[in-house]
């Protein structure tokens, strides 16, 4: 009897397949979390709710899916990401995002972005964010949106030099919100839906 589910299959190439380089330091537009917040509300009256957008990027070692993640200083993880202006389509946005982020100038990487992994929202100006809209929240201060990106089989990455790009394997992410935060030790989750196969 055939399968009612389609499974989606995710093919994942070796860590060593791609090489980093550096490049000028990219900065945050806020100077801390705090201002984060301040300009979320400052520009809350005109746009809105804030919208998100975050590439997770999958490699493989000894047959592992690790996730590439930005480190800043010795305890900050992110996804790369940017937010969305207004009328801009977030695929696009991700993708030229990635590219400012990680490409080398004059180099073109084509980025696979097909497939949006989850969603969270924030429901106010401060840190906790949830996969769901609590039931007393009607306006939402910001909505992130993850997307699968497909990594070419090979490729050359440029790394701003106030960053580390590191490749952080599933088990380590998984139940880790102290190390990582809810939605990055979130992802083992988020991504078990997913087959792998591994080159």
């Amino acid at each position: 009897m055939p399968s009612v589910v389609n499974e989606r299959v995710v093919q994942l190439y070796p860590l060593s397949n791609y090489t980093f380089g550096t490049k000028e330091p990219q900065y945050e537009k806020d100077a801390s979390v705090a201002a984060r917040f301040q300009r979320m509300r400052d520009e809350y009256a005109s746009i809105g709710m804030r919208k998100t957008v975050e590439g997770v990027l999958l490699v493989h070692e000894h047959n592992l899916p690790h996730v590439l993640l930005l480190q800043l200083g010795t305890s900050f993880f992110k996804l790369p990401g940017v937010e969305v202006a207004p009328g801009e389509d977030e695929v696009e946005c991700l993708k030229t995002c990635l590219s400012e982020t990680l490409g080398r100038q004059g180099d073109t990487i084509h980025w696979g972005v097909d497939e949006m992994i989850c969603n969270w929202w924030r429901p106010n100006y401060e840190p906790p964010q949830y996969p769901y809209i609590p039931p007393h929240v009607t306006k939402p201060k910001e909505h992130r949106r993850l997307f699968l990106v497909r990594l070419p089989e090979r490729a050359m990455f440029a790394v701003p030099r106030n960053y580390k790009l590191v490749a952080a394997p599933l088990f380590e992410l998984y139940d880790n919100s102290n190390g990582y935060g809810p939605v990055i030790s979130a992802l083992p989750q988020n991504l078990s839906r997913f087959s792998y196969v591994y080159a």
